[in-house]
């Protein structure tokens, strides 16, 4: 007698629910959590505080359903960093060309929730997970500044300009956010916005006027 045929696969629709919820919306739910307890505890204490344990406590789960999103520590928190840079790139994204508006977005990235400032600029100082993704994220933060200063974004003074403009905001941002800068927003906000209007000068070649 032949074998049975396998059952065939039921559809995403179709799947068992719990409390009106299917599973892949259960584990979503979970993901979340866990990428929302991460973000608390590395914005809060830093990236030390993130453990598994630490992370399956906050939330009130197992580390099973842990390791039914995360392959480990270091993945968390390489999904959270990837989150909330992708969230500042937007921002920046959404308000180019405009100076102003784009210095005011990614501060309120930063600022507005200070959990991700702290995961966003100031981890990647000394968690070097965190660090080497920074490093790996520079040329498209420097690409988004190069391609909006007026002059030839691929020209070496443009990517010069572009990728100085980063540092010196990213350094200017962290130490805002870590309070060894005190002054207040809108004076920061003022000072950044001059100092993005003044780069394309510094991104025309010397000879090509002012």
């Amino acid at each position: 007698m032949p074998p049975a045929p396998p059952p065939e696969p039921v559809p995403p629709a179709e799947r068992p629910t719990w409390a009106g919820t299917t599973l892949d919306v259960r584990r979503a739910g979970r993901r979340r959590a866990l990428l929302d307890a991460a973000l608390r505890l590395a914005g809060g204490a830093g990236c030390p505080a993130v453990t598994v344990r630490s992370v399956c406590r906050t939330v009130k789960l197992t580390d099973r359903y842990f390791y039914e999103s995360f392959a480990s520590r270091d993945e968390l928190l390489l999904a959270l960093y990837d989150e909330v840079a992708c969230e500042a790139l937007a921002a920046l994204r959404a308000a180019a060309p405009d100076a102003r508006a784009a210095v005011e977005g990614f501060l309120a990235v930063l600022a507005d929730d200070p959990h991700k400032g702290r995961v966003l600029l100031l981890e990647p100082m000394t968690d070097p997970v965190l660090g080497r993704r920074g490093a790996e994220l520079m040329p498209v933060f420097a690409d988004l500044v190069g391609a909006h200063l007026g002059v030839d974004p691929g020209a070496p003074d443009t990517r010069l300009t572009a990728t100085a403009l980063i540092g010196a905001l990213a350094n200017l941002f962290a130490r805002w956010l870590d309070g060894s800068l005190p002054v207040d927003r809108t004076r920061l906000t003022a000072y950044c916005v001059r100092l993005v209007n003044a780069a394309p000068g510094l991104a025309r070649p010397a000879g090509d006027g002012p």
